[in-house]
């Protein structure tokens, strides 16, 4: 494999050549201020966008955002009007080292584009034709077989724009998300993991299919920068989202990126991790809601998190069975270790319809939107006393 570059994968230009029309577009664009590094001197009002940041990967992620997106002030008059208008970023992993972005990767010495990809379909405005396009997976083709179009379409723009993020800005345009999409770092990461007995296993691929007990996850390099944008609207939030998704390899990489946690433990902002619905095979067997938690909280080296949410409904016995099969259960509830460690929980019926377990994203959202307001609420509160002089 190509030695890890670092800084910004795909930059590199041949001597002599011009930026291309679109690269010179984007950065114009780039150079407005946007909303969440926005000057916040004024006092935010309950009337105001509520600003939430959501950190992970995977699938959980971007169920997530589908339920969120449908607040979102992009696109405002489809949203439902029952209920807050949000301002969404979504921070996304890209260690993914496995299939298509794997073979990206290792071929055009890119970021990862599959998680990226996957929460810009769950924040598109339109779900028909152009998410479809992007979610397509070629079933032959030599080369092709087993690529996913958005991949392709996210590693093409890279290499024309020079620059991964800048490919992100035009995809997102194209699909017209309903948010902010940002990778986590934009240094070409791999994640490493410390196994029970000591043995190090690199990639994420390989970490996911060890079935080992994971006792650490590191990113290598170690010292590798988020966007500032990114630190930006973690400022600027009123809630920050951990999970839901793979533990190991989707939610706890962003938090290993530096600046990233000391950036949220500062943020005025609600905090709140989304607990999984099932264990993990590879990655969490036997972990309860309250070991996920211990795990994000000992990877962060500090307490982050002050919710959790977590579905109180059983999956139909048939359903049960066959996770069971892949020793896959239901992730136990354990409301009193919640509690020793300082958290508040919320407990609901969270459990989407089907024959897979997933989450109900638009209940989740309403759960989510009300958090947010608290979170504003608690904000201006704070603001309001520390411009009367009074210490908190």
């Amino acid at each position: 494999m190509k030695k890890a570059t670092q800084g910004r994968p795909g930059r590199r230009r041949p001597a002599g050549r011009s930026p291309s029309p679109l690269s010179q577009s984007v950065k114009a664009k780039a150079r407005r201020v946007p909303p969440d590094a926005a000057s916040h001197s004024r006092i935010e009002t309950p009337e105001d966008p509520l600003r939430i940041v959501a950190l992970g990967g995977g699938t959980g992620l971007a169920a997530l955002l589908k339920g969120l997106k449908h607040f979102s002030i992009a696109g405002a008059d489809q949203v439902n009007s029952a209920g807050p208008l949000l301002d969404l970023t979504a921070v996304v992993t890209v260690s993914d080292d496995g299939g298509s972005s794997g073979r990206l990767r290792k071929d055009l010495d890119i970021l990862a584009p599959g998680d990226i990809r996957n929460c810009m379909v769950a924040l598109a405005e339109d779900e028909a034709l152009l998410s479809h396009l992007f979610q397509y997976r070629f079933s032959n083709g030599r080369g092709l077989q087993g690529h996913n179009f958005g991949n392709l379409f996210l590693a093409a723009l890279t290499h024309v724009t020079g620059d991964f993020h800048q490919a992100i800005q035009l995809s997102s345009e194209v699909l017209a998300i309903r948010g902010r999409i940002y990778p986590s770092t934009l240094t070409n990461v791999r994640l490493s993991a410390r196994m029970r007995g000591g043995r190090i296993v690199k990639g994420e691929s390989k970490i996911s299919g060890s079935h080992s007990v994971i006792e650490e996850i590191r990113l290598d390099p170690p010292d590798c920068a988020p966007l500032k944008e990114t630190l930006a609207a973690i400022a600027a939030a009123d809630l920050i989202t951990l999970g839901p998704g793979s533990l190991y390899t989707s939610v706890i990489p962003n938090l290993l990126v530096r600046g990233i946690t000391p950036a949220i433990a500062k943020s005025p902002a609600l905090k709140v991790y989304v607990s999984n619905l099932m264990w993990q095979p590879g990655e969490t067997i036997g972990y309860t809601a309250a070991d996920h938690l211990r795990t994000v909280h000992q990877h962060a080296g500090m307490p982050l998190v002050e919710y959790v949410i977590a579905n109180s409904r059983k999956a139909p016995p048939a359903v049960r069975k066959r996770y069971e099969r892949q020793q896959a259960n239901q992730v136990e509830i354990d409301a009193a270790a919640l509690r020793k460690m300082g958290v508040e929980l919320i407990s609901a019926n969270l459990l989407a319809q089907g024959d897979i377990v997933r989450h109900d994203s638009s209940r989740l959202a309403q759960l989510l939107a009300g958090l947010a307001r608290q979170g504003r609420l608690r904000k201006i509160s704070a603001s309001v006393k520390q411009g009367a002089g009074i210490k908190t």
